[in-house]
């Protein structure tokens, strides 16, 4: 029987992923093709949104560190429901179970994402919250890890963590 491990706890590191499933960092700086888009301009309202959000956020803060699940309620569902991501045609499901295979050592890694934003099968961004204190590098190789169980790996797919302070994309 193949061993099951759990992702956030395995695979910590970029060379873990390297080693268990080839996976290699880019260095294209056209990689992310997306990113690079001028037209993406926010508005006035879109502005005062994200100041308000900014805000909420530094107020909470105020009085120690956050956990994640107020980063998810504070930061992260403000930030989905301005991007429209909770609107049609898009789906919104919290805690999906994924795993994924590596099959040199035979092992499954299984976790559990935070956040998944779907286009009918297809999977739009893949979302990891974590608490303020927590260094958002060492969240990166989960998420990436999550992002290899795409159902269809031919077709993109986008990664966020947050840890309220920062976004990573």
């Amino acid at each position: 029987m193949n061993p099951t491990l759990p992702i956030e706890v395995t695979l910590k590191t970029f060379r873990q992923l390297q080693t268990q499933f080839n996976l290699q960092r880019s260095t294209d700086d056209q990689f992310f093709h997306e990113w690079l888009n001028p037209d993406n301009t926010l508005t006035a309202s879109e502005h005062q949104i994200l100041d308000g959000i900014q805000q909420k956020y530094f107020y909470q803060l105020s009085d120690g560190q956050l956990g994640e699940e107020t980063i998810k309620l504070i930061v992260l569902s403000p930030l989905l429901d301005l991007a429209g991501f909770f609107e049609p045609p898009f789906r919104f499901i919290t805690e999906p179970t994924v795993q994924i295979t590596a099959e040199r050592d035979e092992i499954i890694y299984r976790g559990r994402i935070d956040a998944l934003v779907l286009l009918e099968r297809l999977w739009v961004v893949v979302i990891e919250s974590k608490e303020t204190s927590f260094s958002l590098e060492m969240a990166l190789p989960q998420t990436l890890a999550y992002m290899m169980a795409h159902p269809n790996p031919q077709r993109p797919v986008f990664g966020m963590v947050t840890n309220g302070e920062i976004l990573f994309l």
